[in-house]
């Protein structure tokens, strides 16, 4: 079958409670989509966070890319505007297709499946309005989504790097016990008034805590 040159698109970060979301979308062309499948390239969650941030460099410095990381403090702002995961979702795929077609032609992007197709249509500016979109579940099998899941992935890592540099504090990753646990440290050392600069705010755990 035909390879069709075409833009993917990932996020990394929804589900853990600390930390960025980070959205970003990779344009593979035939000759990358075999380069990046020798390389091992597959979806993150399949990868070491450190075989992960060596694949990122590759991708970087082959293929048109974007990376969009909204900071807790950003996030919980647009959220607190839209009262809705999916379309700021929405927004930060449109936003990451965007940006590449700003330098590139392409004509189909896939995403994985998070919500109803036309919220990342209607999301979208001029230049991606011609784009034919798909989002099917799953999506990560494709060689472009991959490639843009890691580089979410290894983004979300770095970032959350930054922030335990940033505030002396060990966050964990997900939504488990121990994320209340750092949470609780970070309450002690800073008060509860600035936990929302690391985390997202609508999670059922904030309200916990």
């Amino acid at each position: 079958m035909e390879y069709i040159t075409h833009i993917g698109t990932d996020e990394s970060g929804k589900g853990d409670f600390f930390g960025p979301l980070v959205i970003a979308s990779a344009m593979v062309d035939e000759k990358n989509a075999k380069y990046f499948l020798d390389l091992g390239i597959k979806d993150s969650k399949k990868l070491s966070d450190k075989k992960m941030l060596t694949l990122a460099v590759e991708i970087k410095k082959n293929v048109p890319h974007s990376i969009i990381a909204i900071s807790n403090q950003k996030y919980n702002e647009l959220y607190s505007n839209m009262k809705n995961l999916n379309k700021l979702l929405a927004w930060g795929h449109a936003r990451a297709i965007e940006n590449i077609l700003e330098h590139s032609t392409c004509e189909y992007a896939l995403s994985d499946k998070f919500g109803d197709e036309s919220l990342i249509k209607s999301a979208l500016m001029k230049n991606g309005r011609t784009i034919r979109l798909e989002q099917m579940c799953k999506a990560e099998s494709d060689i472009a989504v991959a490639a843009a899941s890691v580089l979410a992935r290894a983004t979300f890592v770095q970032k959350m790097q930054d922030m335990e540099n940033t505030y002396g504090v060990k966050f964990q990753k997900g939504c488990s016990g121990l994320v209340k646990d750092a949470a609780k440290i970070f309450i002690e050392k800073y008060g509860k008034d600035r936990l929302k600069e690391v985390c997202k705010a609508h999670f059922k755990t904030y309200n916990e805590l």
